[in-house]
């Protein structure tokens, strides 16, 4: 098979294309009105296009073939795409992109209305985020469940573009580099959020390696791609990808955050406590 015939959508969607190419557009334009620099560019990319192939290549039937691979898939859609996006902190180079009398109109009303703020007070708060994260990869992965998402294709959608956004979210939190404020969490808490969903997903990963069970059947229904591979091999190479790949990001991710906040800490930008008056002190 030609290696420009892998680029060809499985199934083609007019909405993600629409997505990637403003998406592309709108950064390449807060690139031009912004300097960025070309690491963050590159992170950028690399993650925009893992996103990309997730979503709209030849890679989406293997996924809906082999556990495996949409395990891989969804490594990328959840971890390592959304992760070297937020590792670019693309937010200033988009902010830019934006004109300002766009941005005073129209975008600064909706983020102070209400339900905005409210949302988003919500969805970024550290426990519903860590319990997002982590509940997602367990959600998509009860068996009958599963089973129903592999089958009908708008919950397959639903399935993948909520693992995007859902690994936008997360990492955005854990690896923005700014202090508290800005920034939603402070440094510790990044820190300690990147290592609290670390055991959920080691544990949901060894059950899925270890188990004799054939937890996704759905696989040998459909016709398994490779046909030199097990559904016994399929799936302990699935939990595999769950259990190492995916705790390591998360590893990775905590050591960059505390890198940061080493870094805050070392430019005296983190807020200090102010200490403590003494009752002898108040009265006088």
């Amino acid at each position: 098979m030609p290696f420009l015939s892998w680029l060809e959508p499985w199934e083609f969607s007019p909405t993600a294309v629409l997505v990637f190419a403003i998406s592309a557009l709108w950064y390449l334009r807060g690139c031009r009105k912004r300097r960025v620099p070309w690491n963050w560019q590159l992170s950028f990319w690399i993650g925009w296009g893992v996103l990309y192939i997730g979503l709209q290549t030849r890679l989406d039937y293997y996924a809906e073939h082999e556990f495996f691979v949409h395990r891989l898939q969804h490594l990328g859609l959840h971890h390592l795409g959304p992760f070297l996006i937020a590792l670019a902190y693309p937010g200033p180079a988009l902010r830019a992109a934006i004109p300002l009398r766009w941005r005073t109109r129209w975008l600064q009303p909706v983020l102070c209305s209400l339900p905005v703020r409210w949302s988003l007070t919500v969805l970024l708060n550290p426990l519903v985020a860590a319990f997002m994260f982590v509940g997602l990869i367990y959600l998509w992965l009860v068996p009958p469940i599963h089973f129903n998402a592999m089958l009908d294709w708008r919950l397959y959608r639903l399935m993948n573009w909520s693992m995007a956004v859902d690994g936008l979210i997360f990492w955005w939190l854990i690896l923005d580099p700014r202090p508290r404020p800005p920034a939603r969490l402070s440094p510790g808490t990044r820190v300690l959020v990147a290592l609290g969903v670390i055991i959920p997903q080691i544990l949901l990963g060894a059950f899925i390696t270890f188990t004799h069970l054939d937890l996704y059947p759905i696989y040998a229904l459909c016709g398994r791609a490779f046909g030199a591979i097990s559904a016994s091999t399929d799936q302990y190479l699935g939990g595999l990808i769950l259990w190492i790949p995916s705790s390591m990001m998360s590893v990775i991710a905590a050591l960059l955050a505390f890198h940061h906040w080493v870094q805050l800490s070392s430019r005296g930008r983190l807020r200090r406590l102010r200490p403590k008056r003494d009752v002898g002190d108040v009265a006088r």
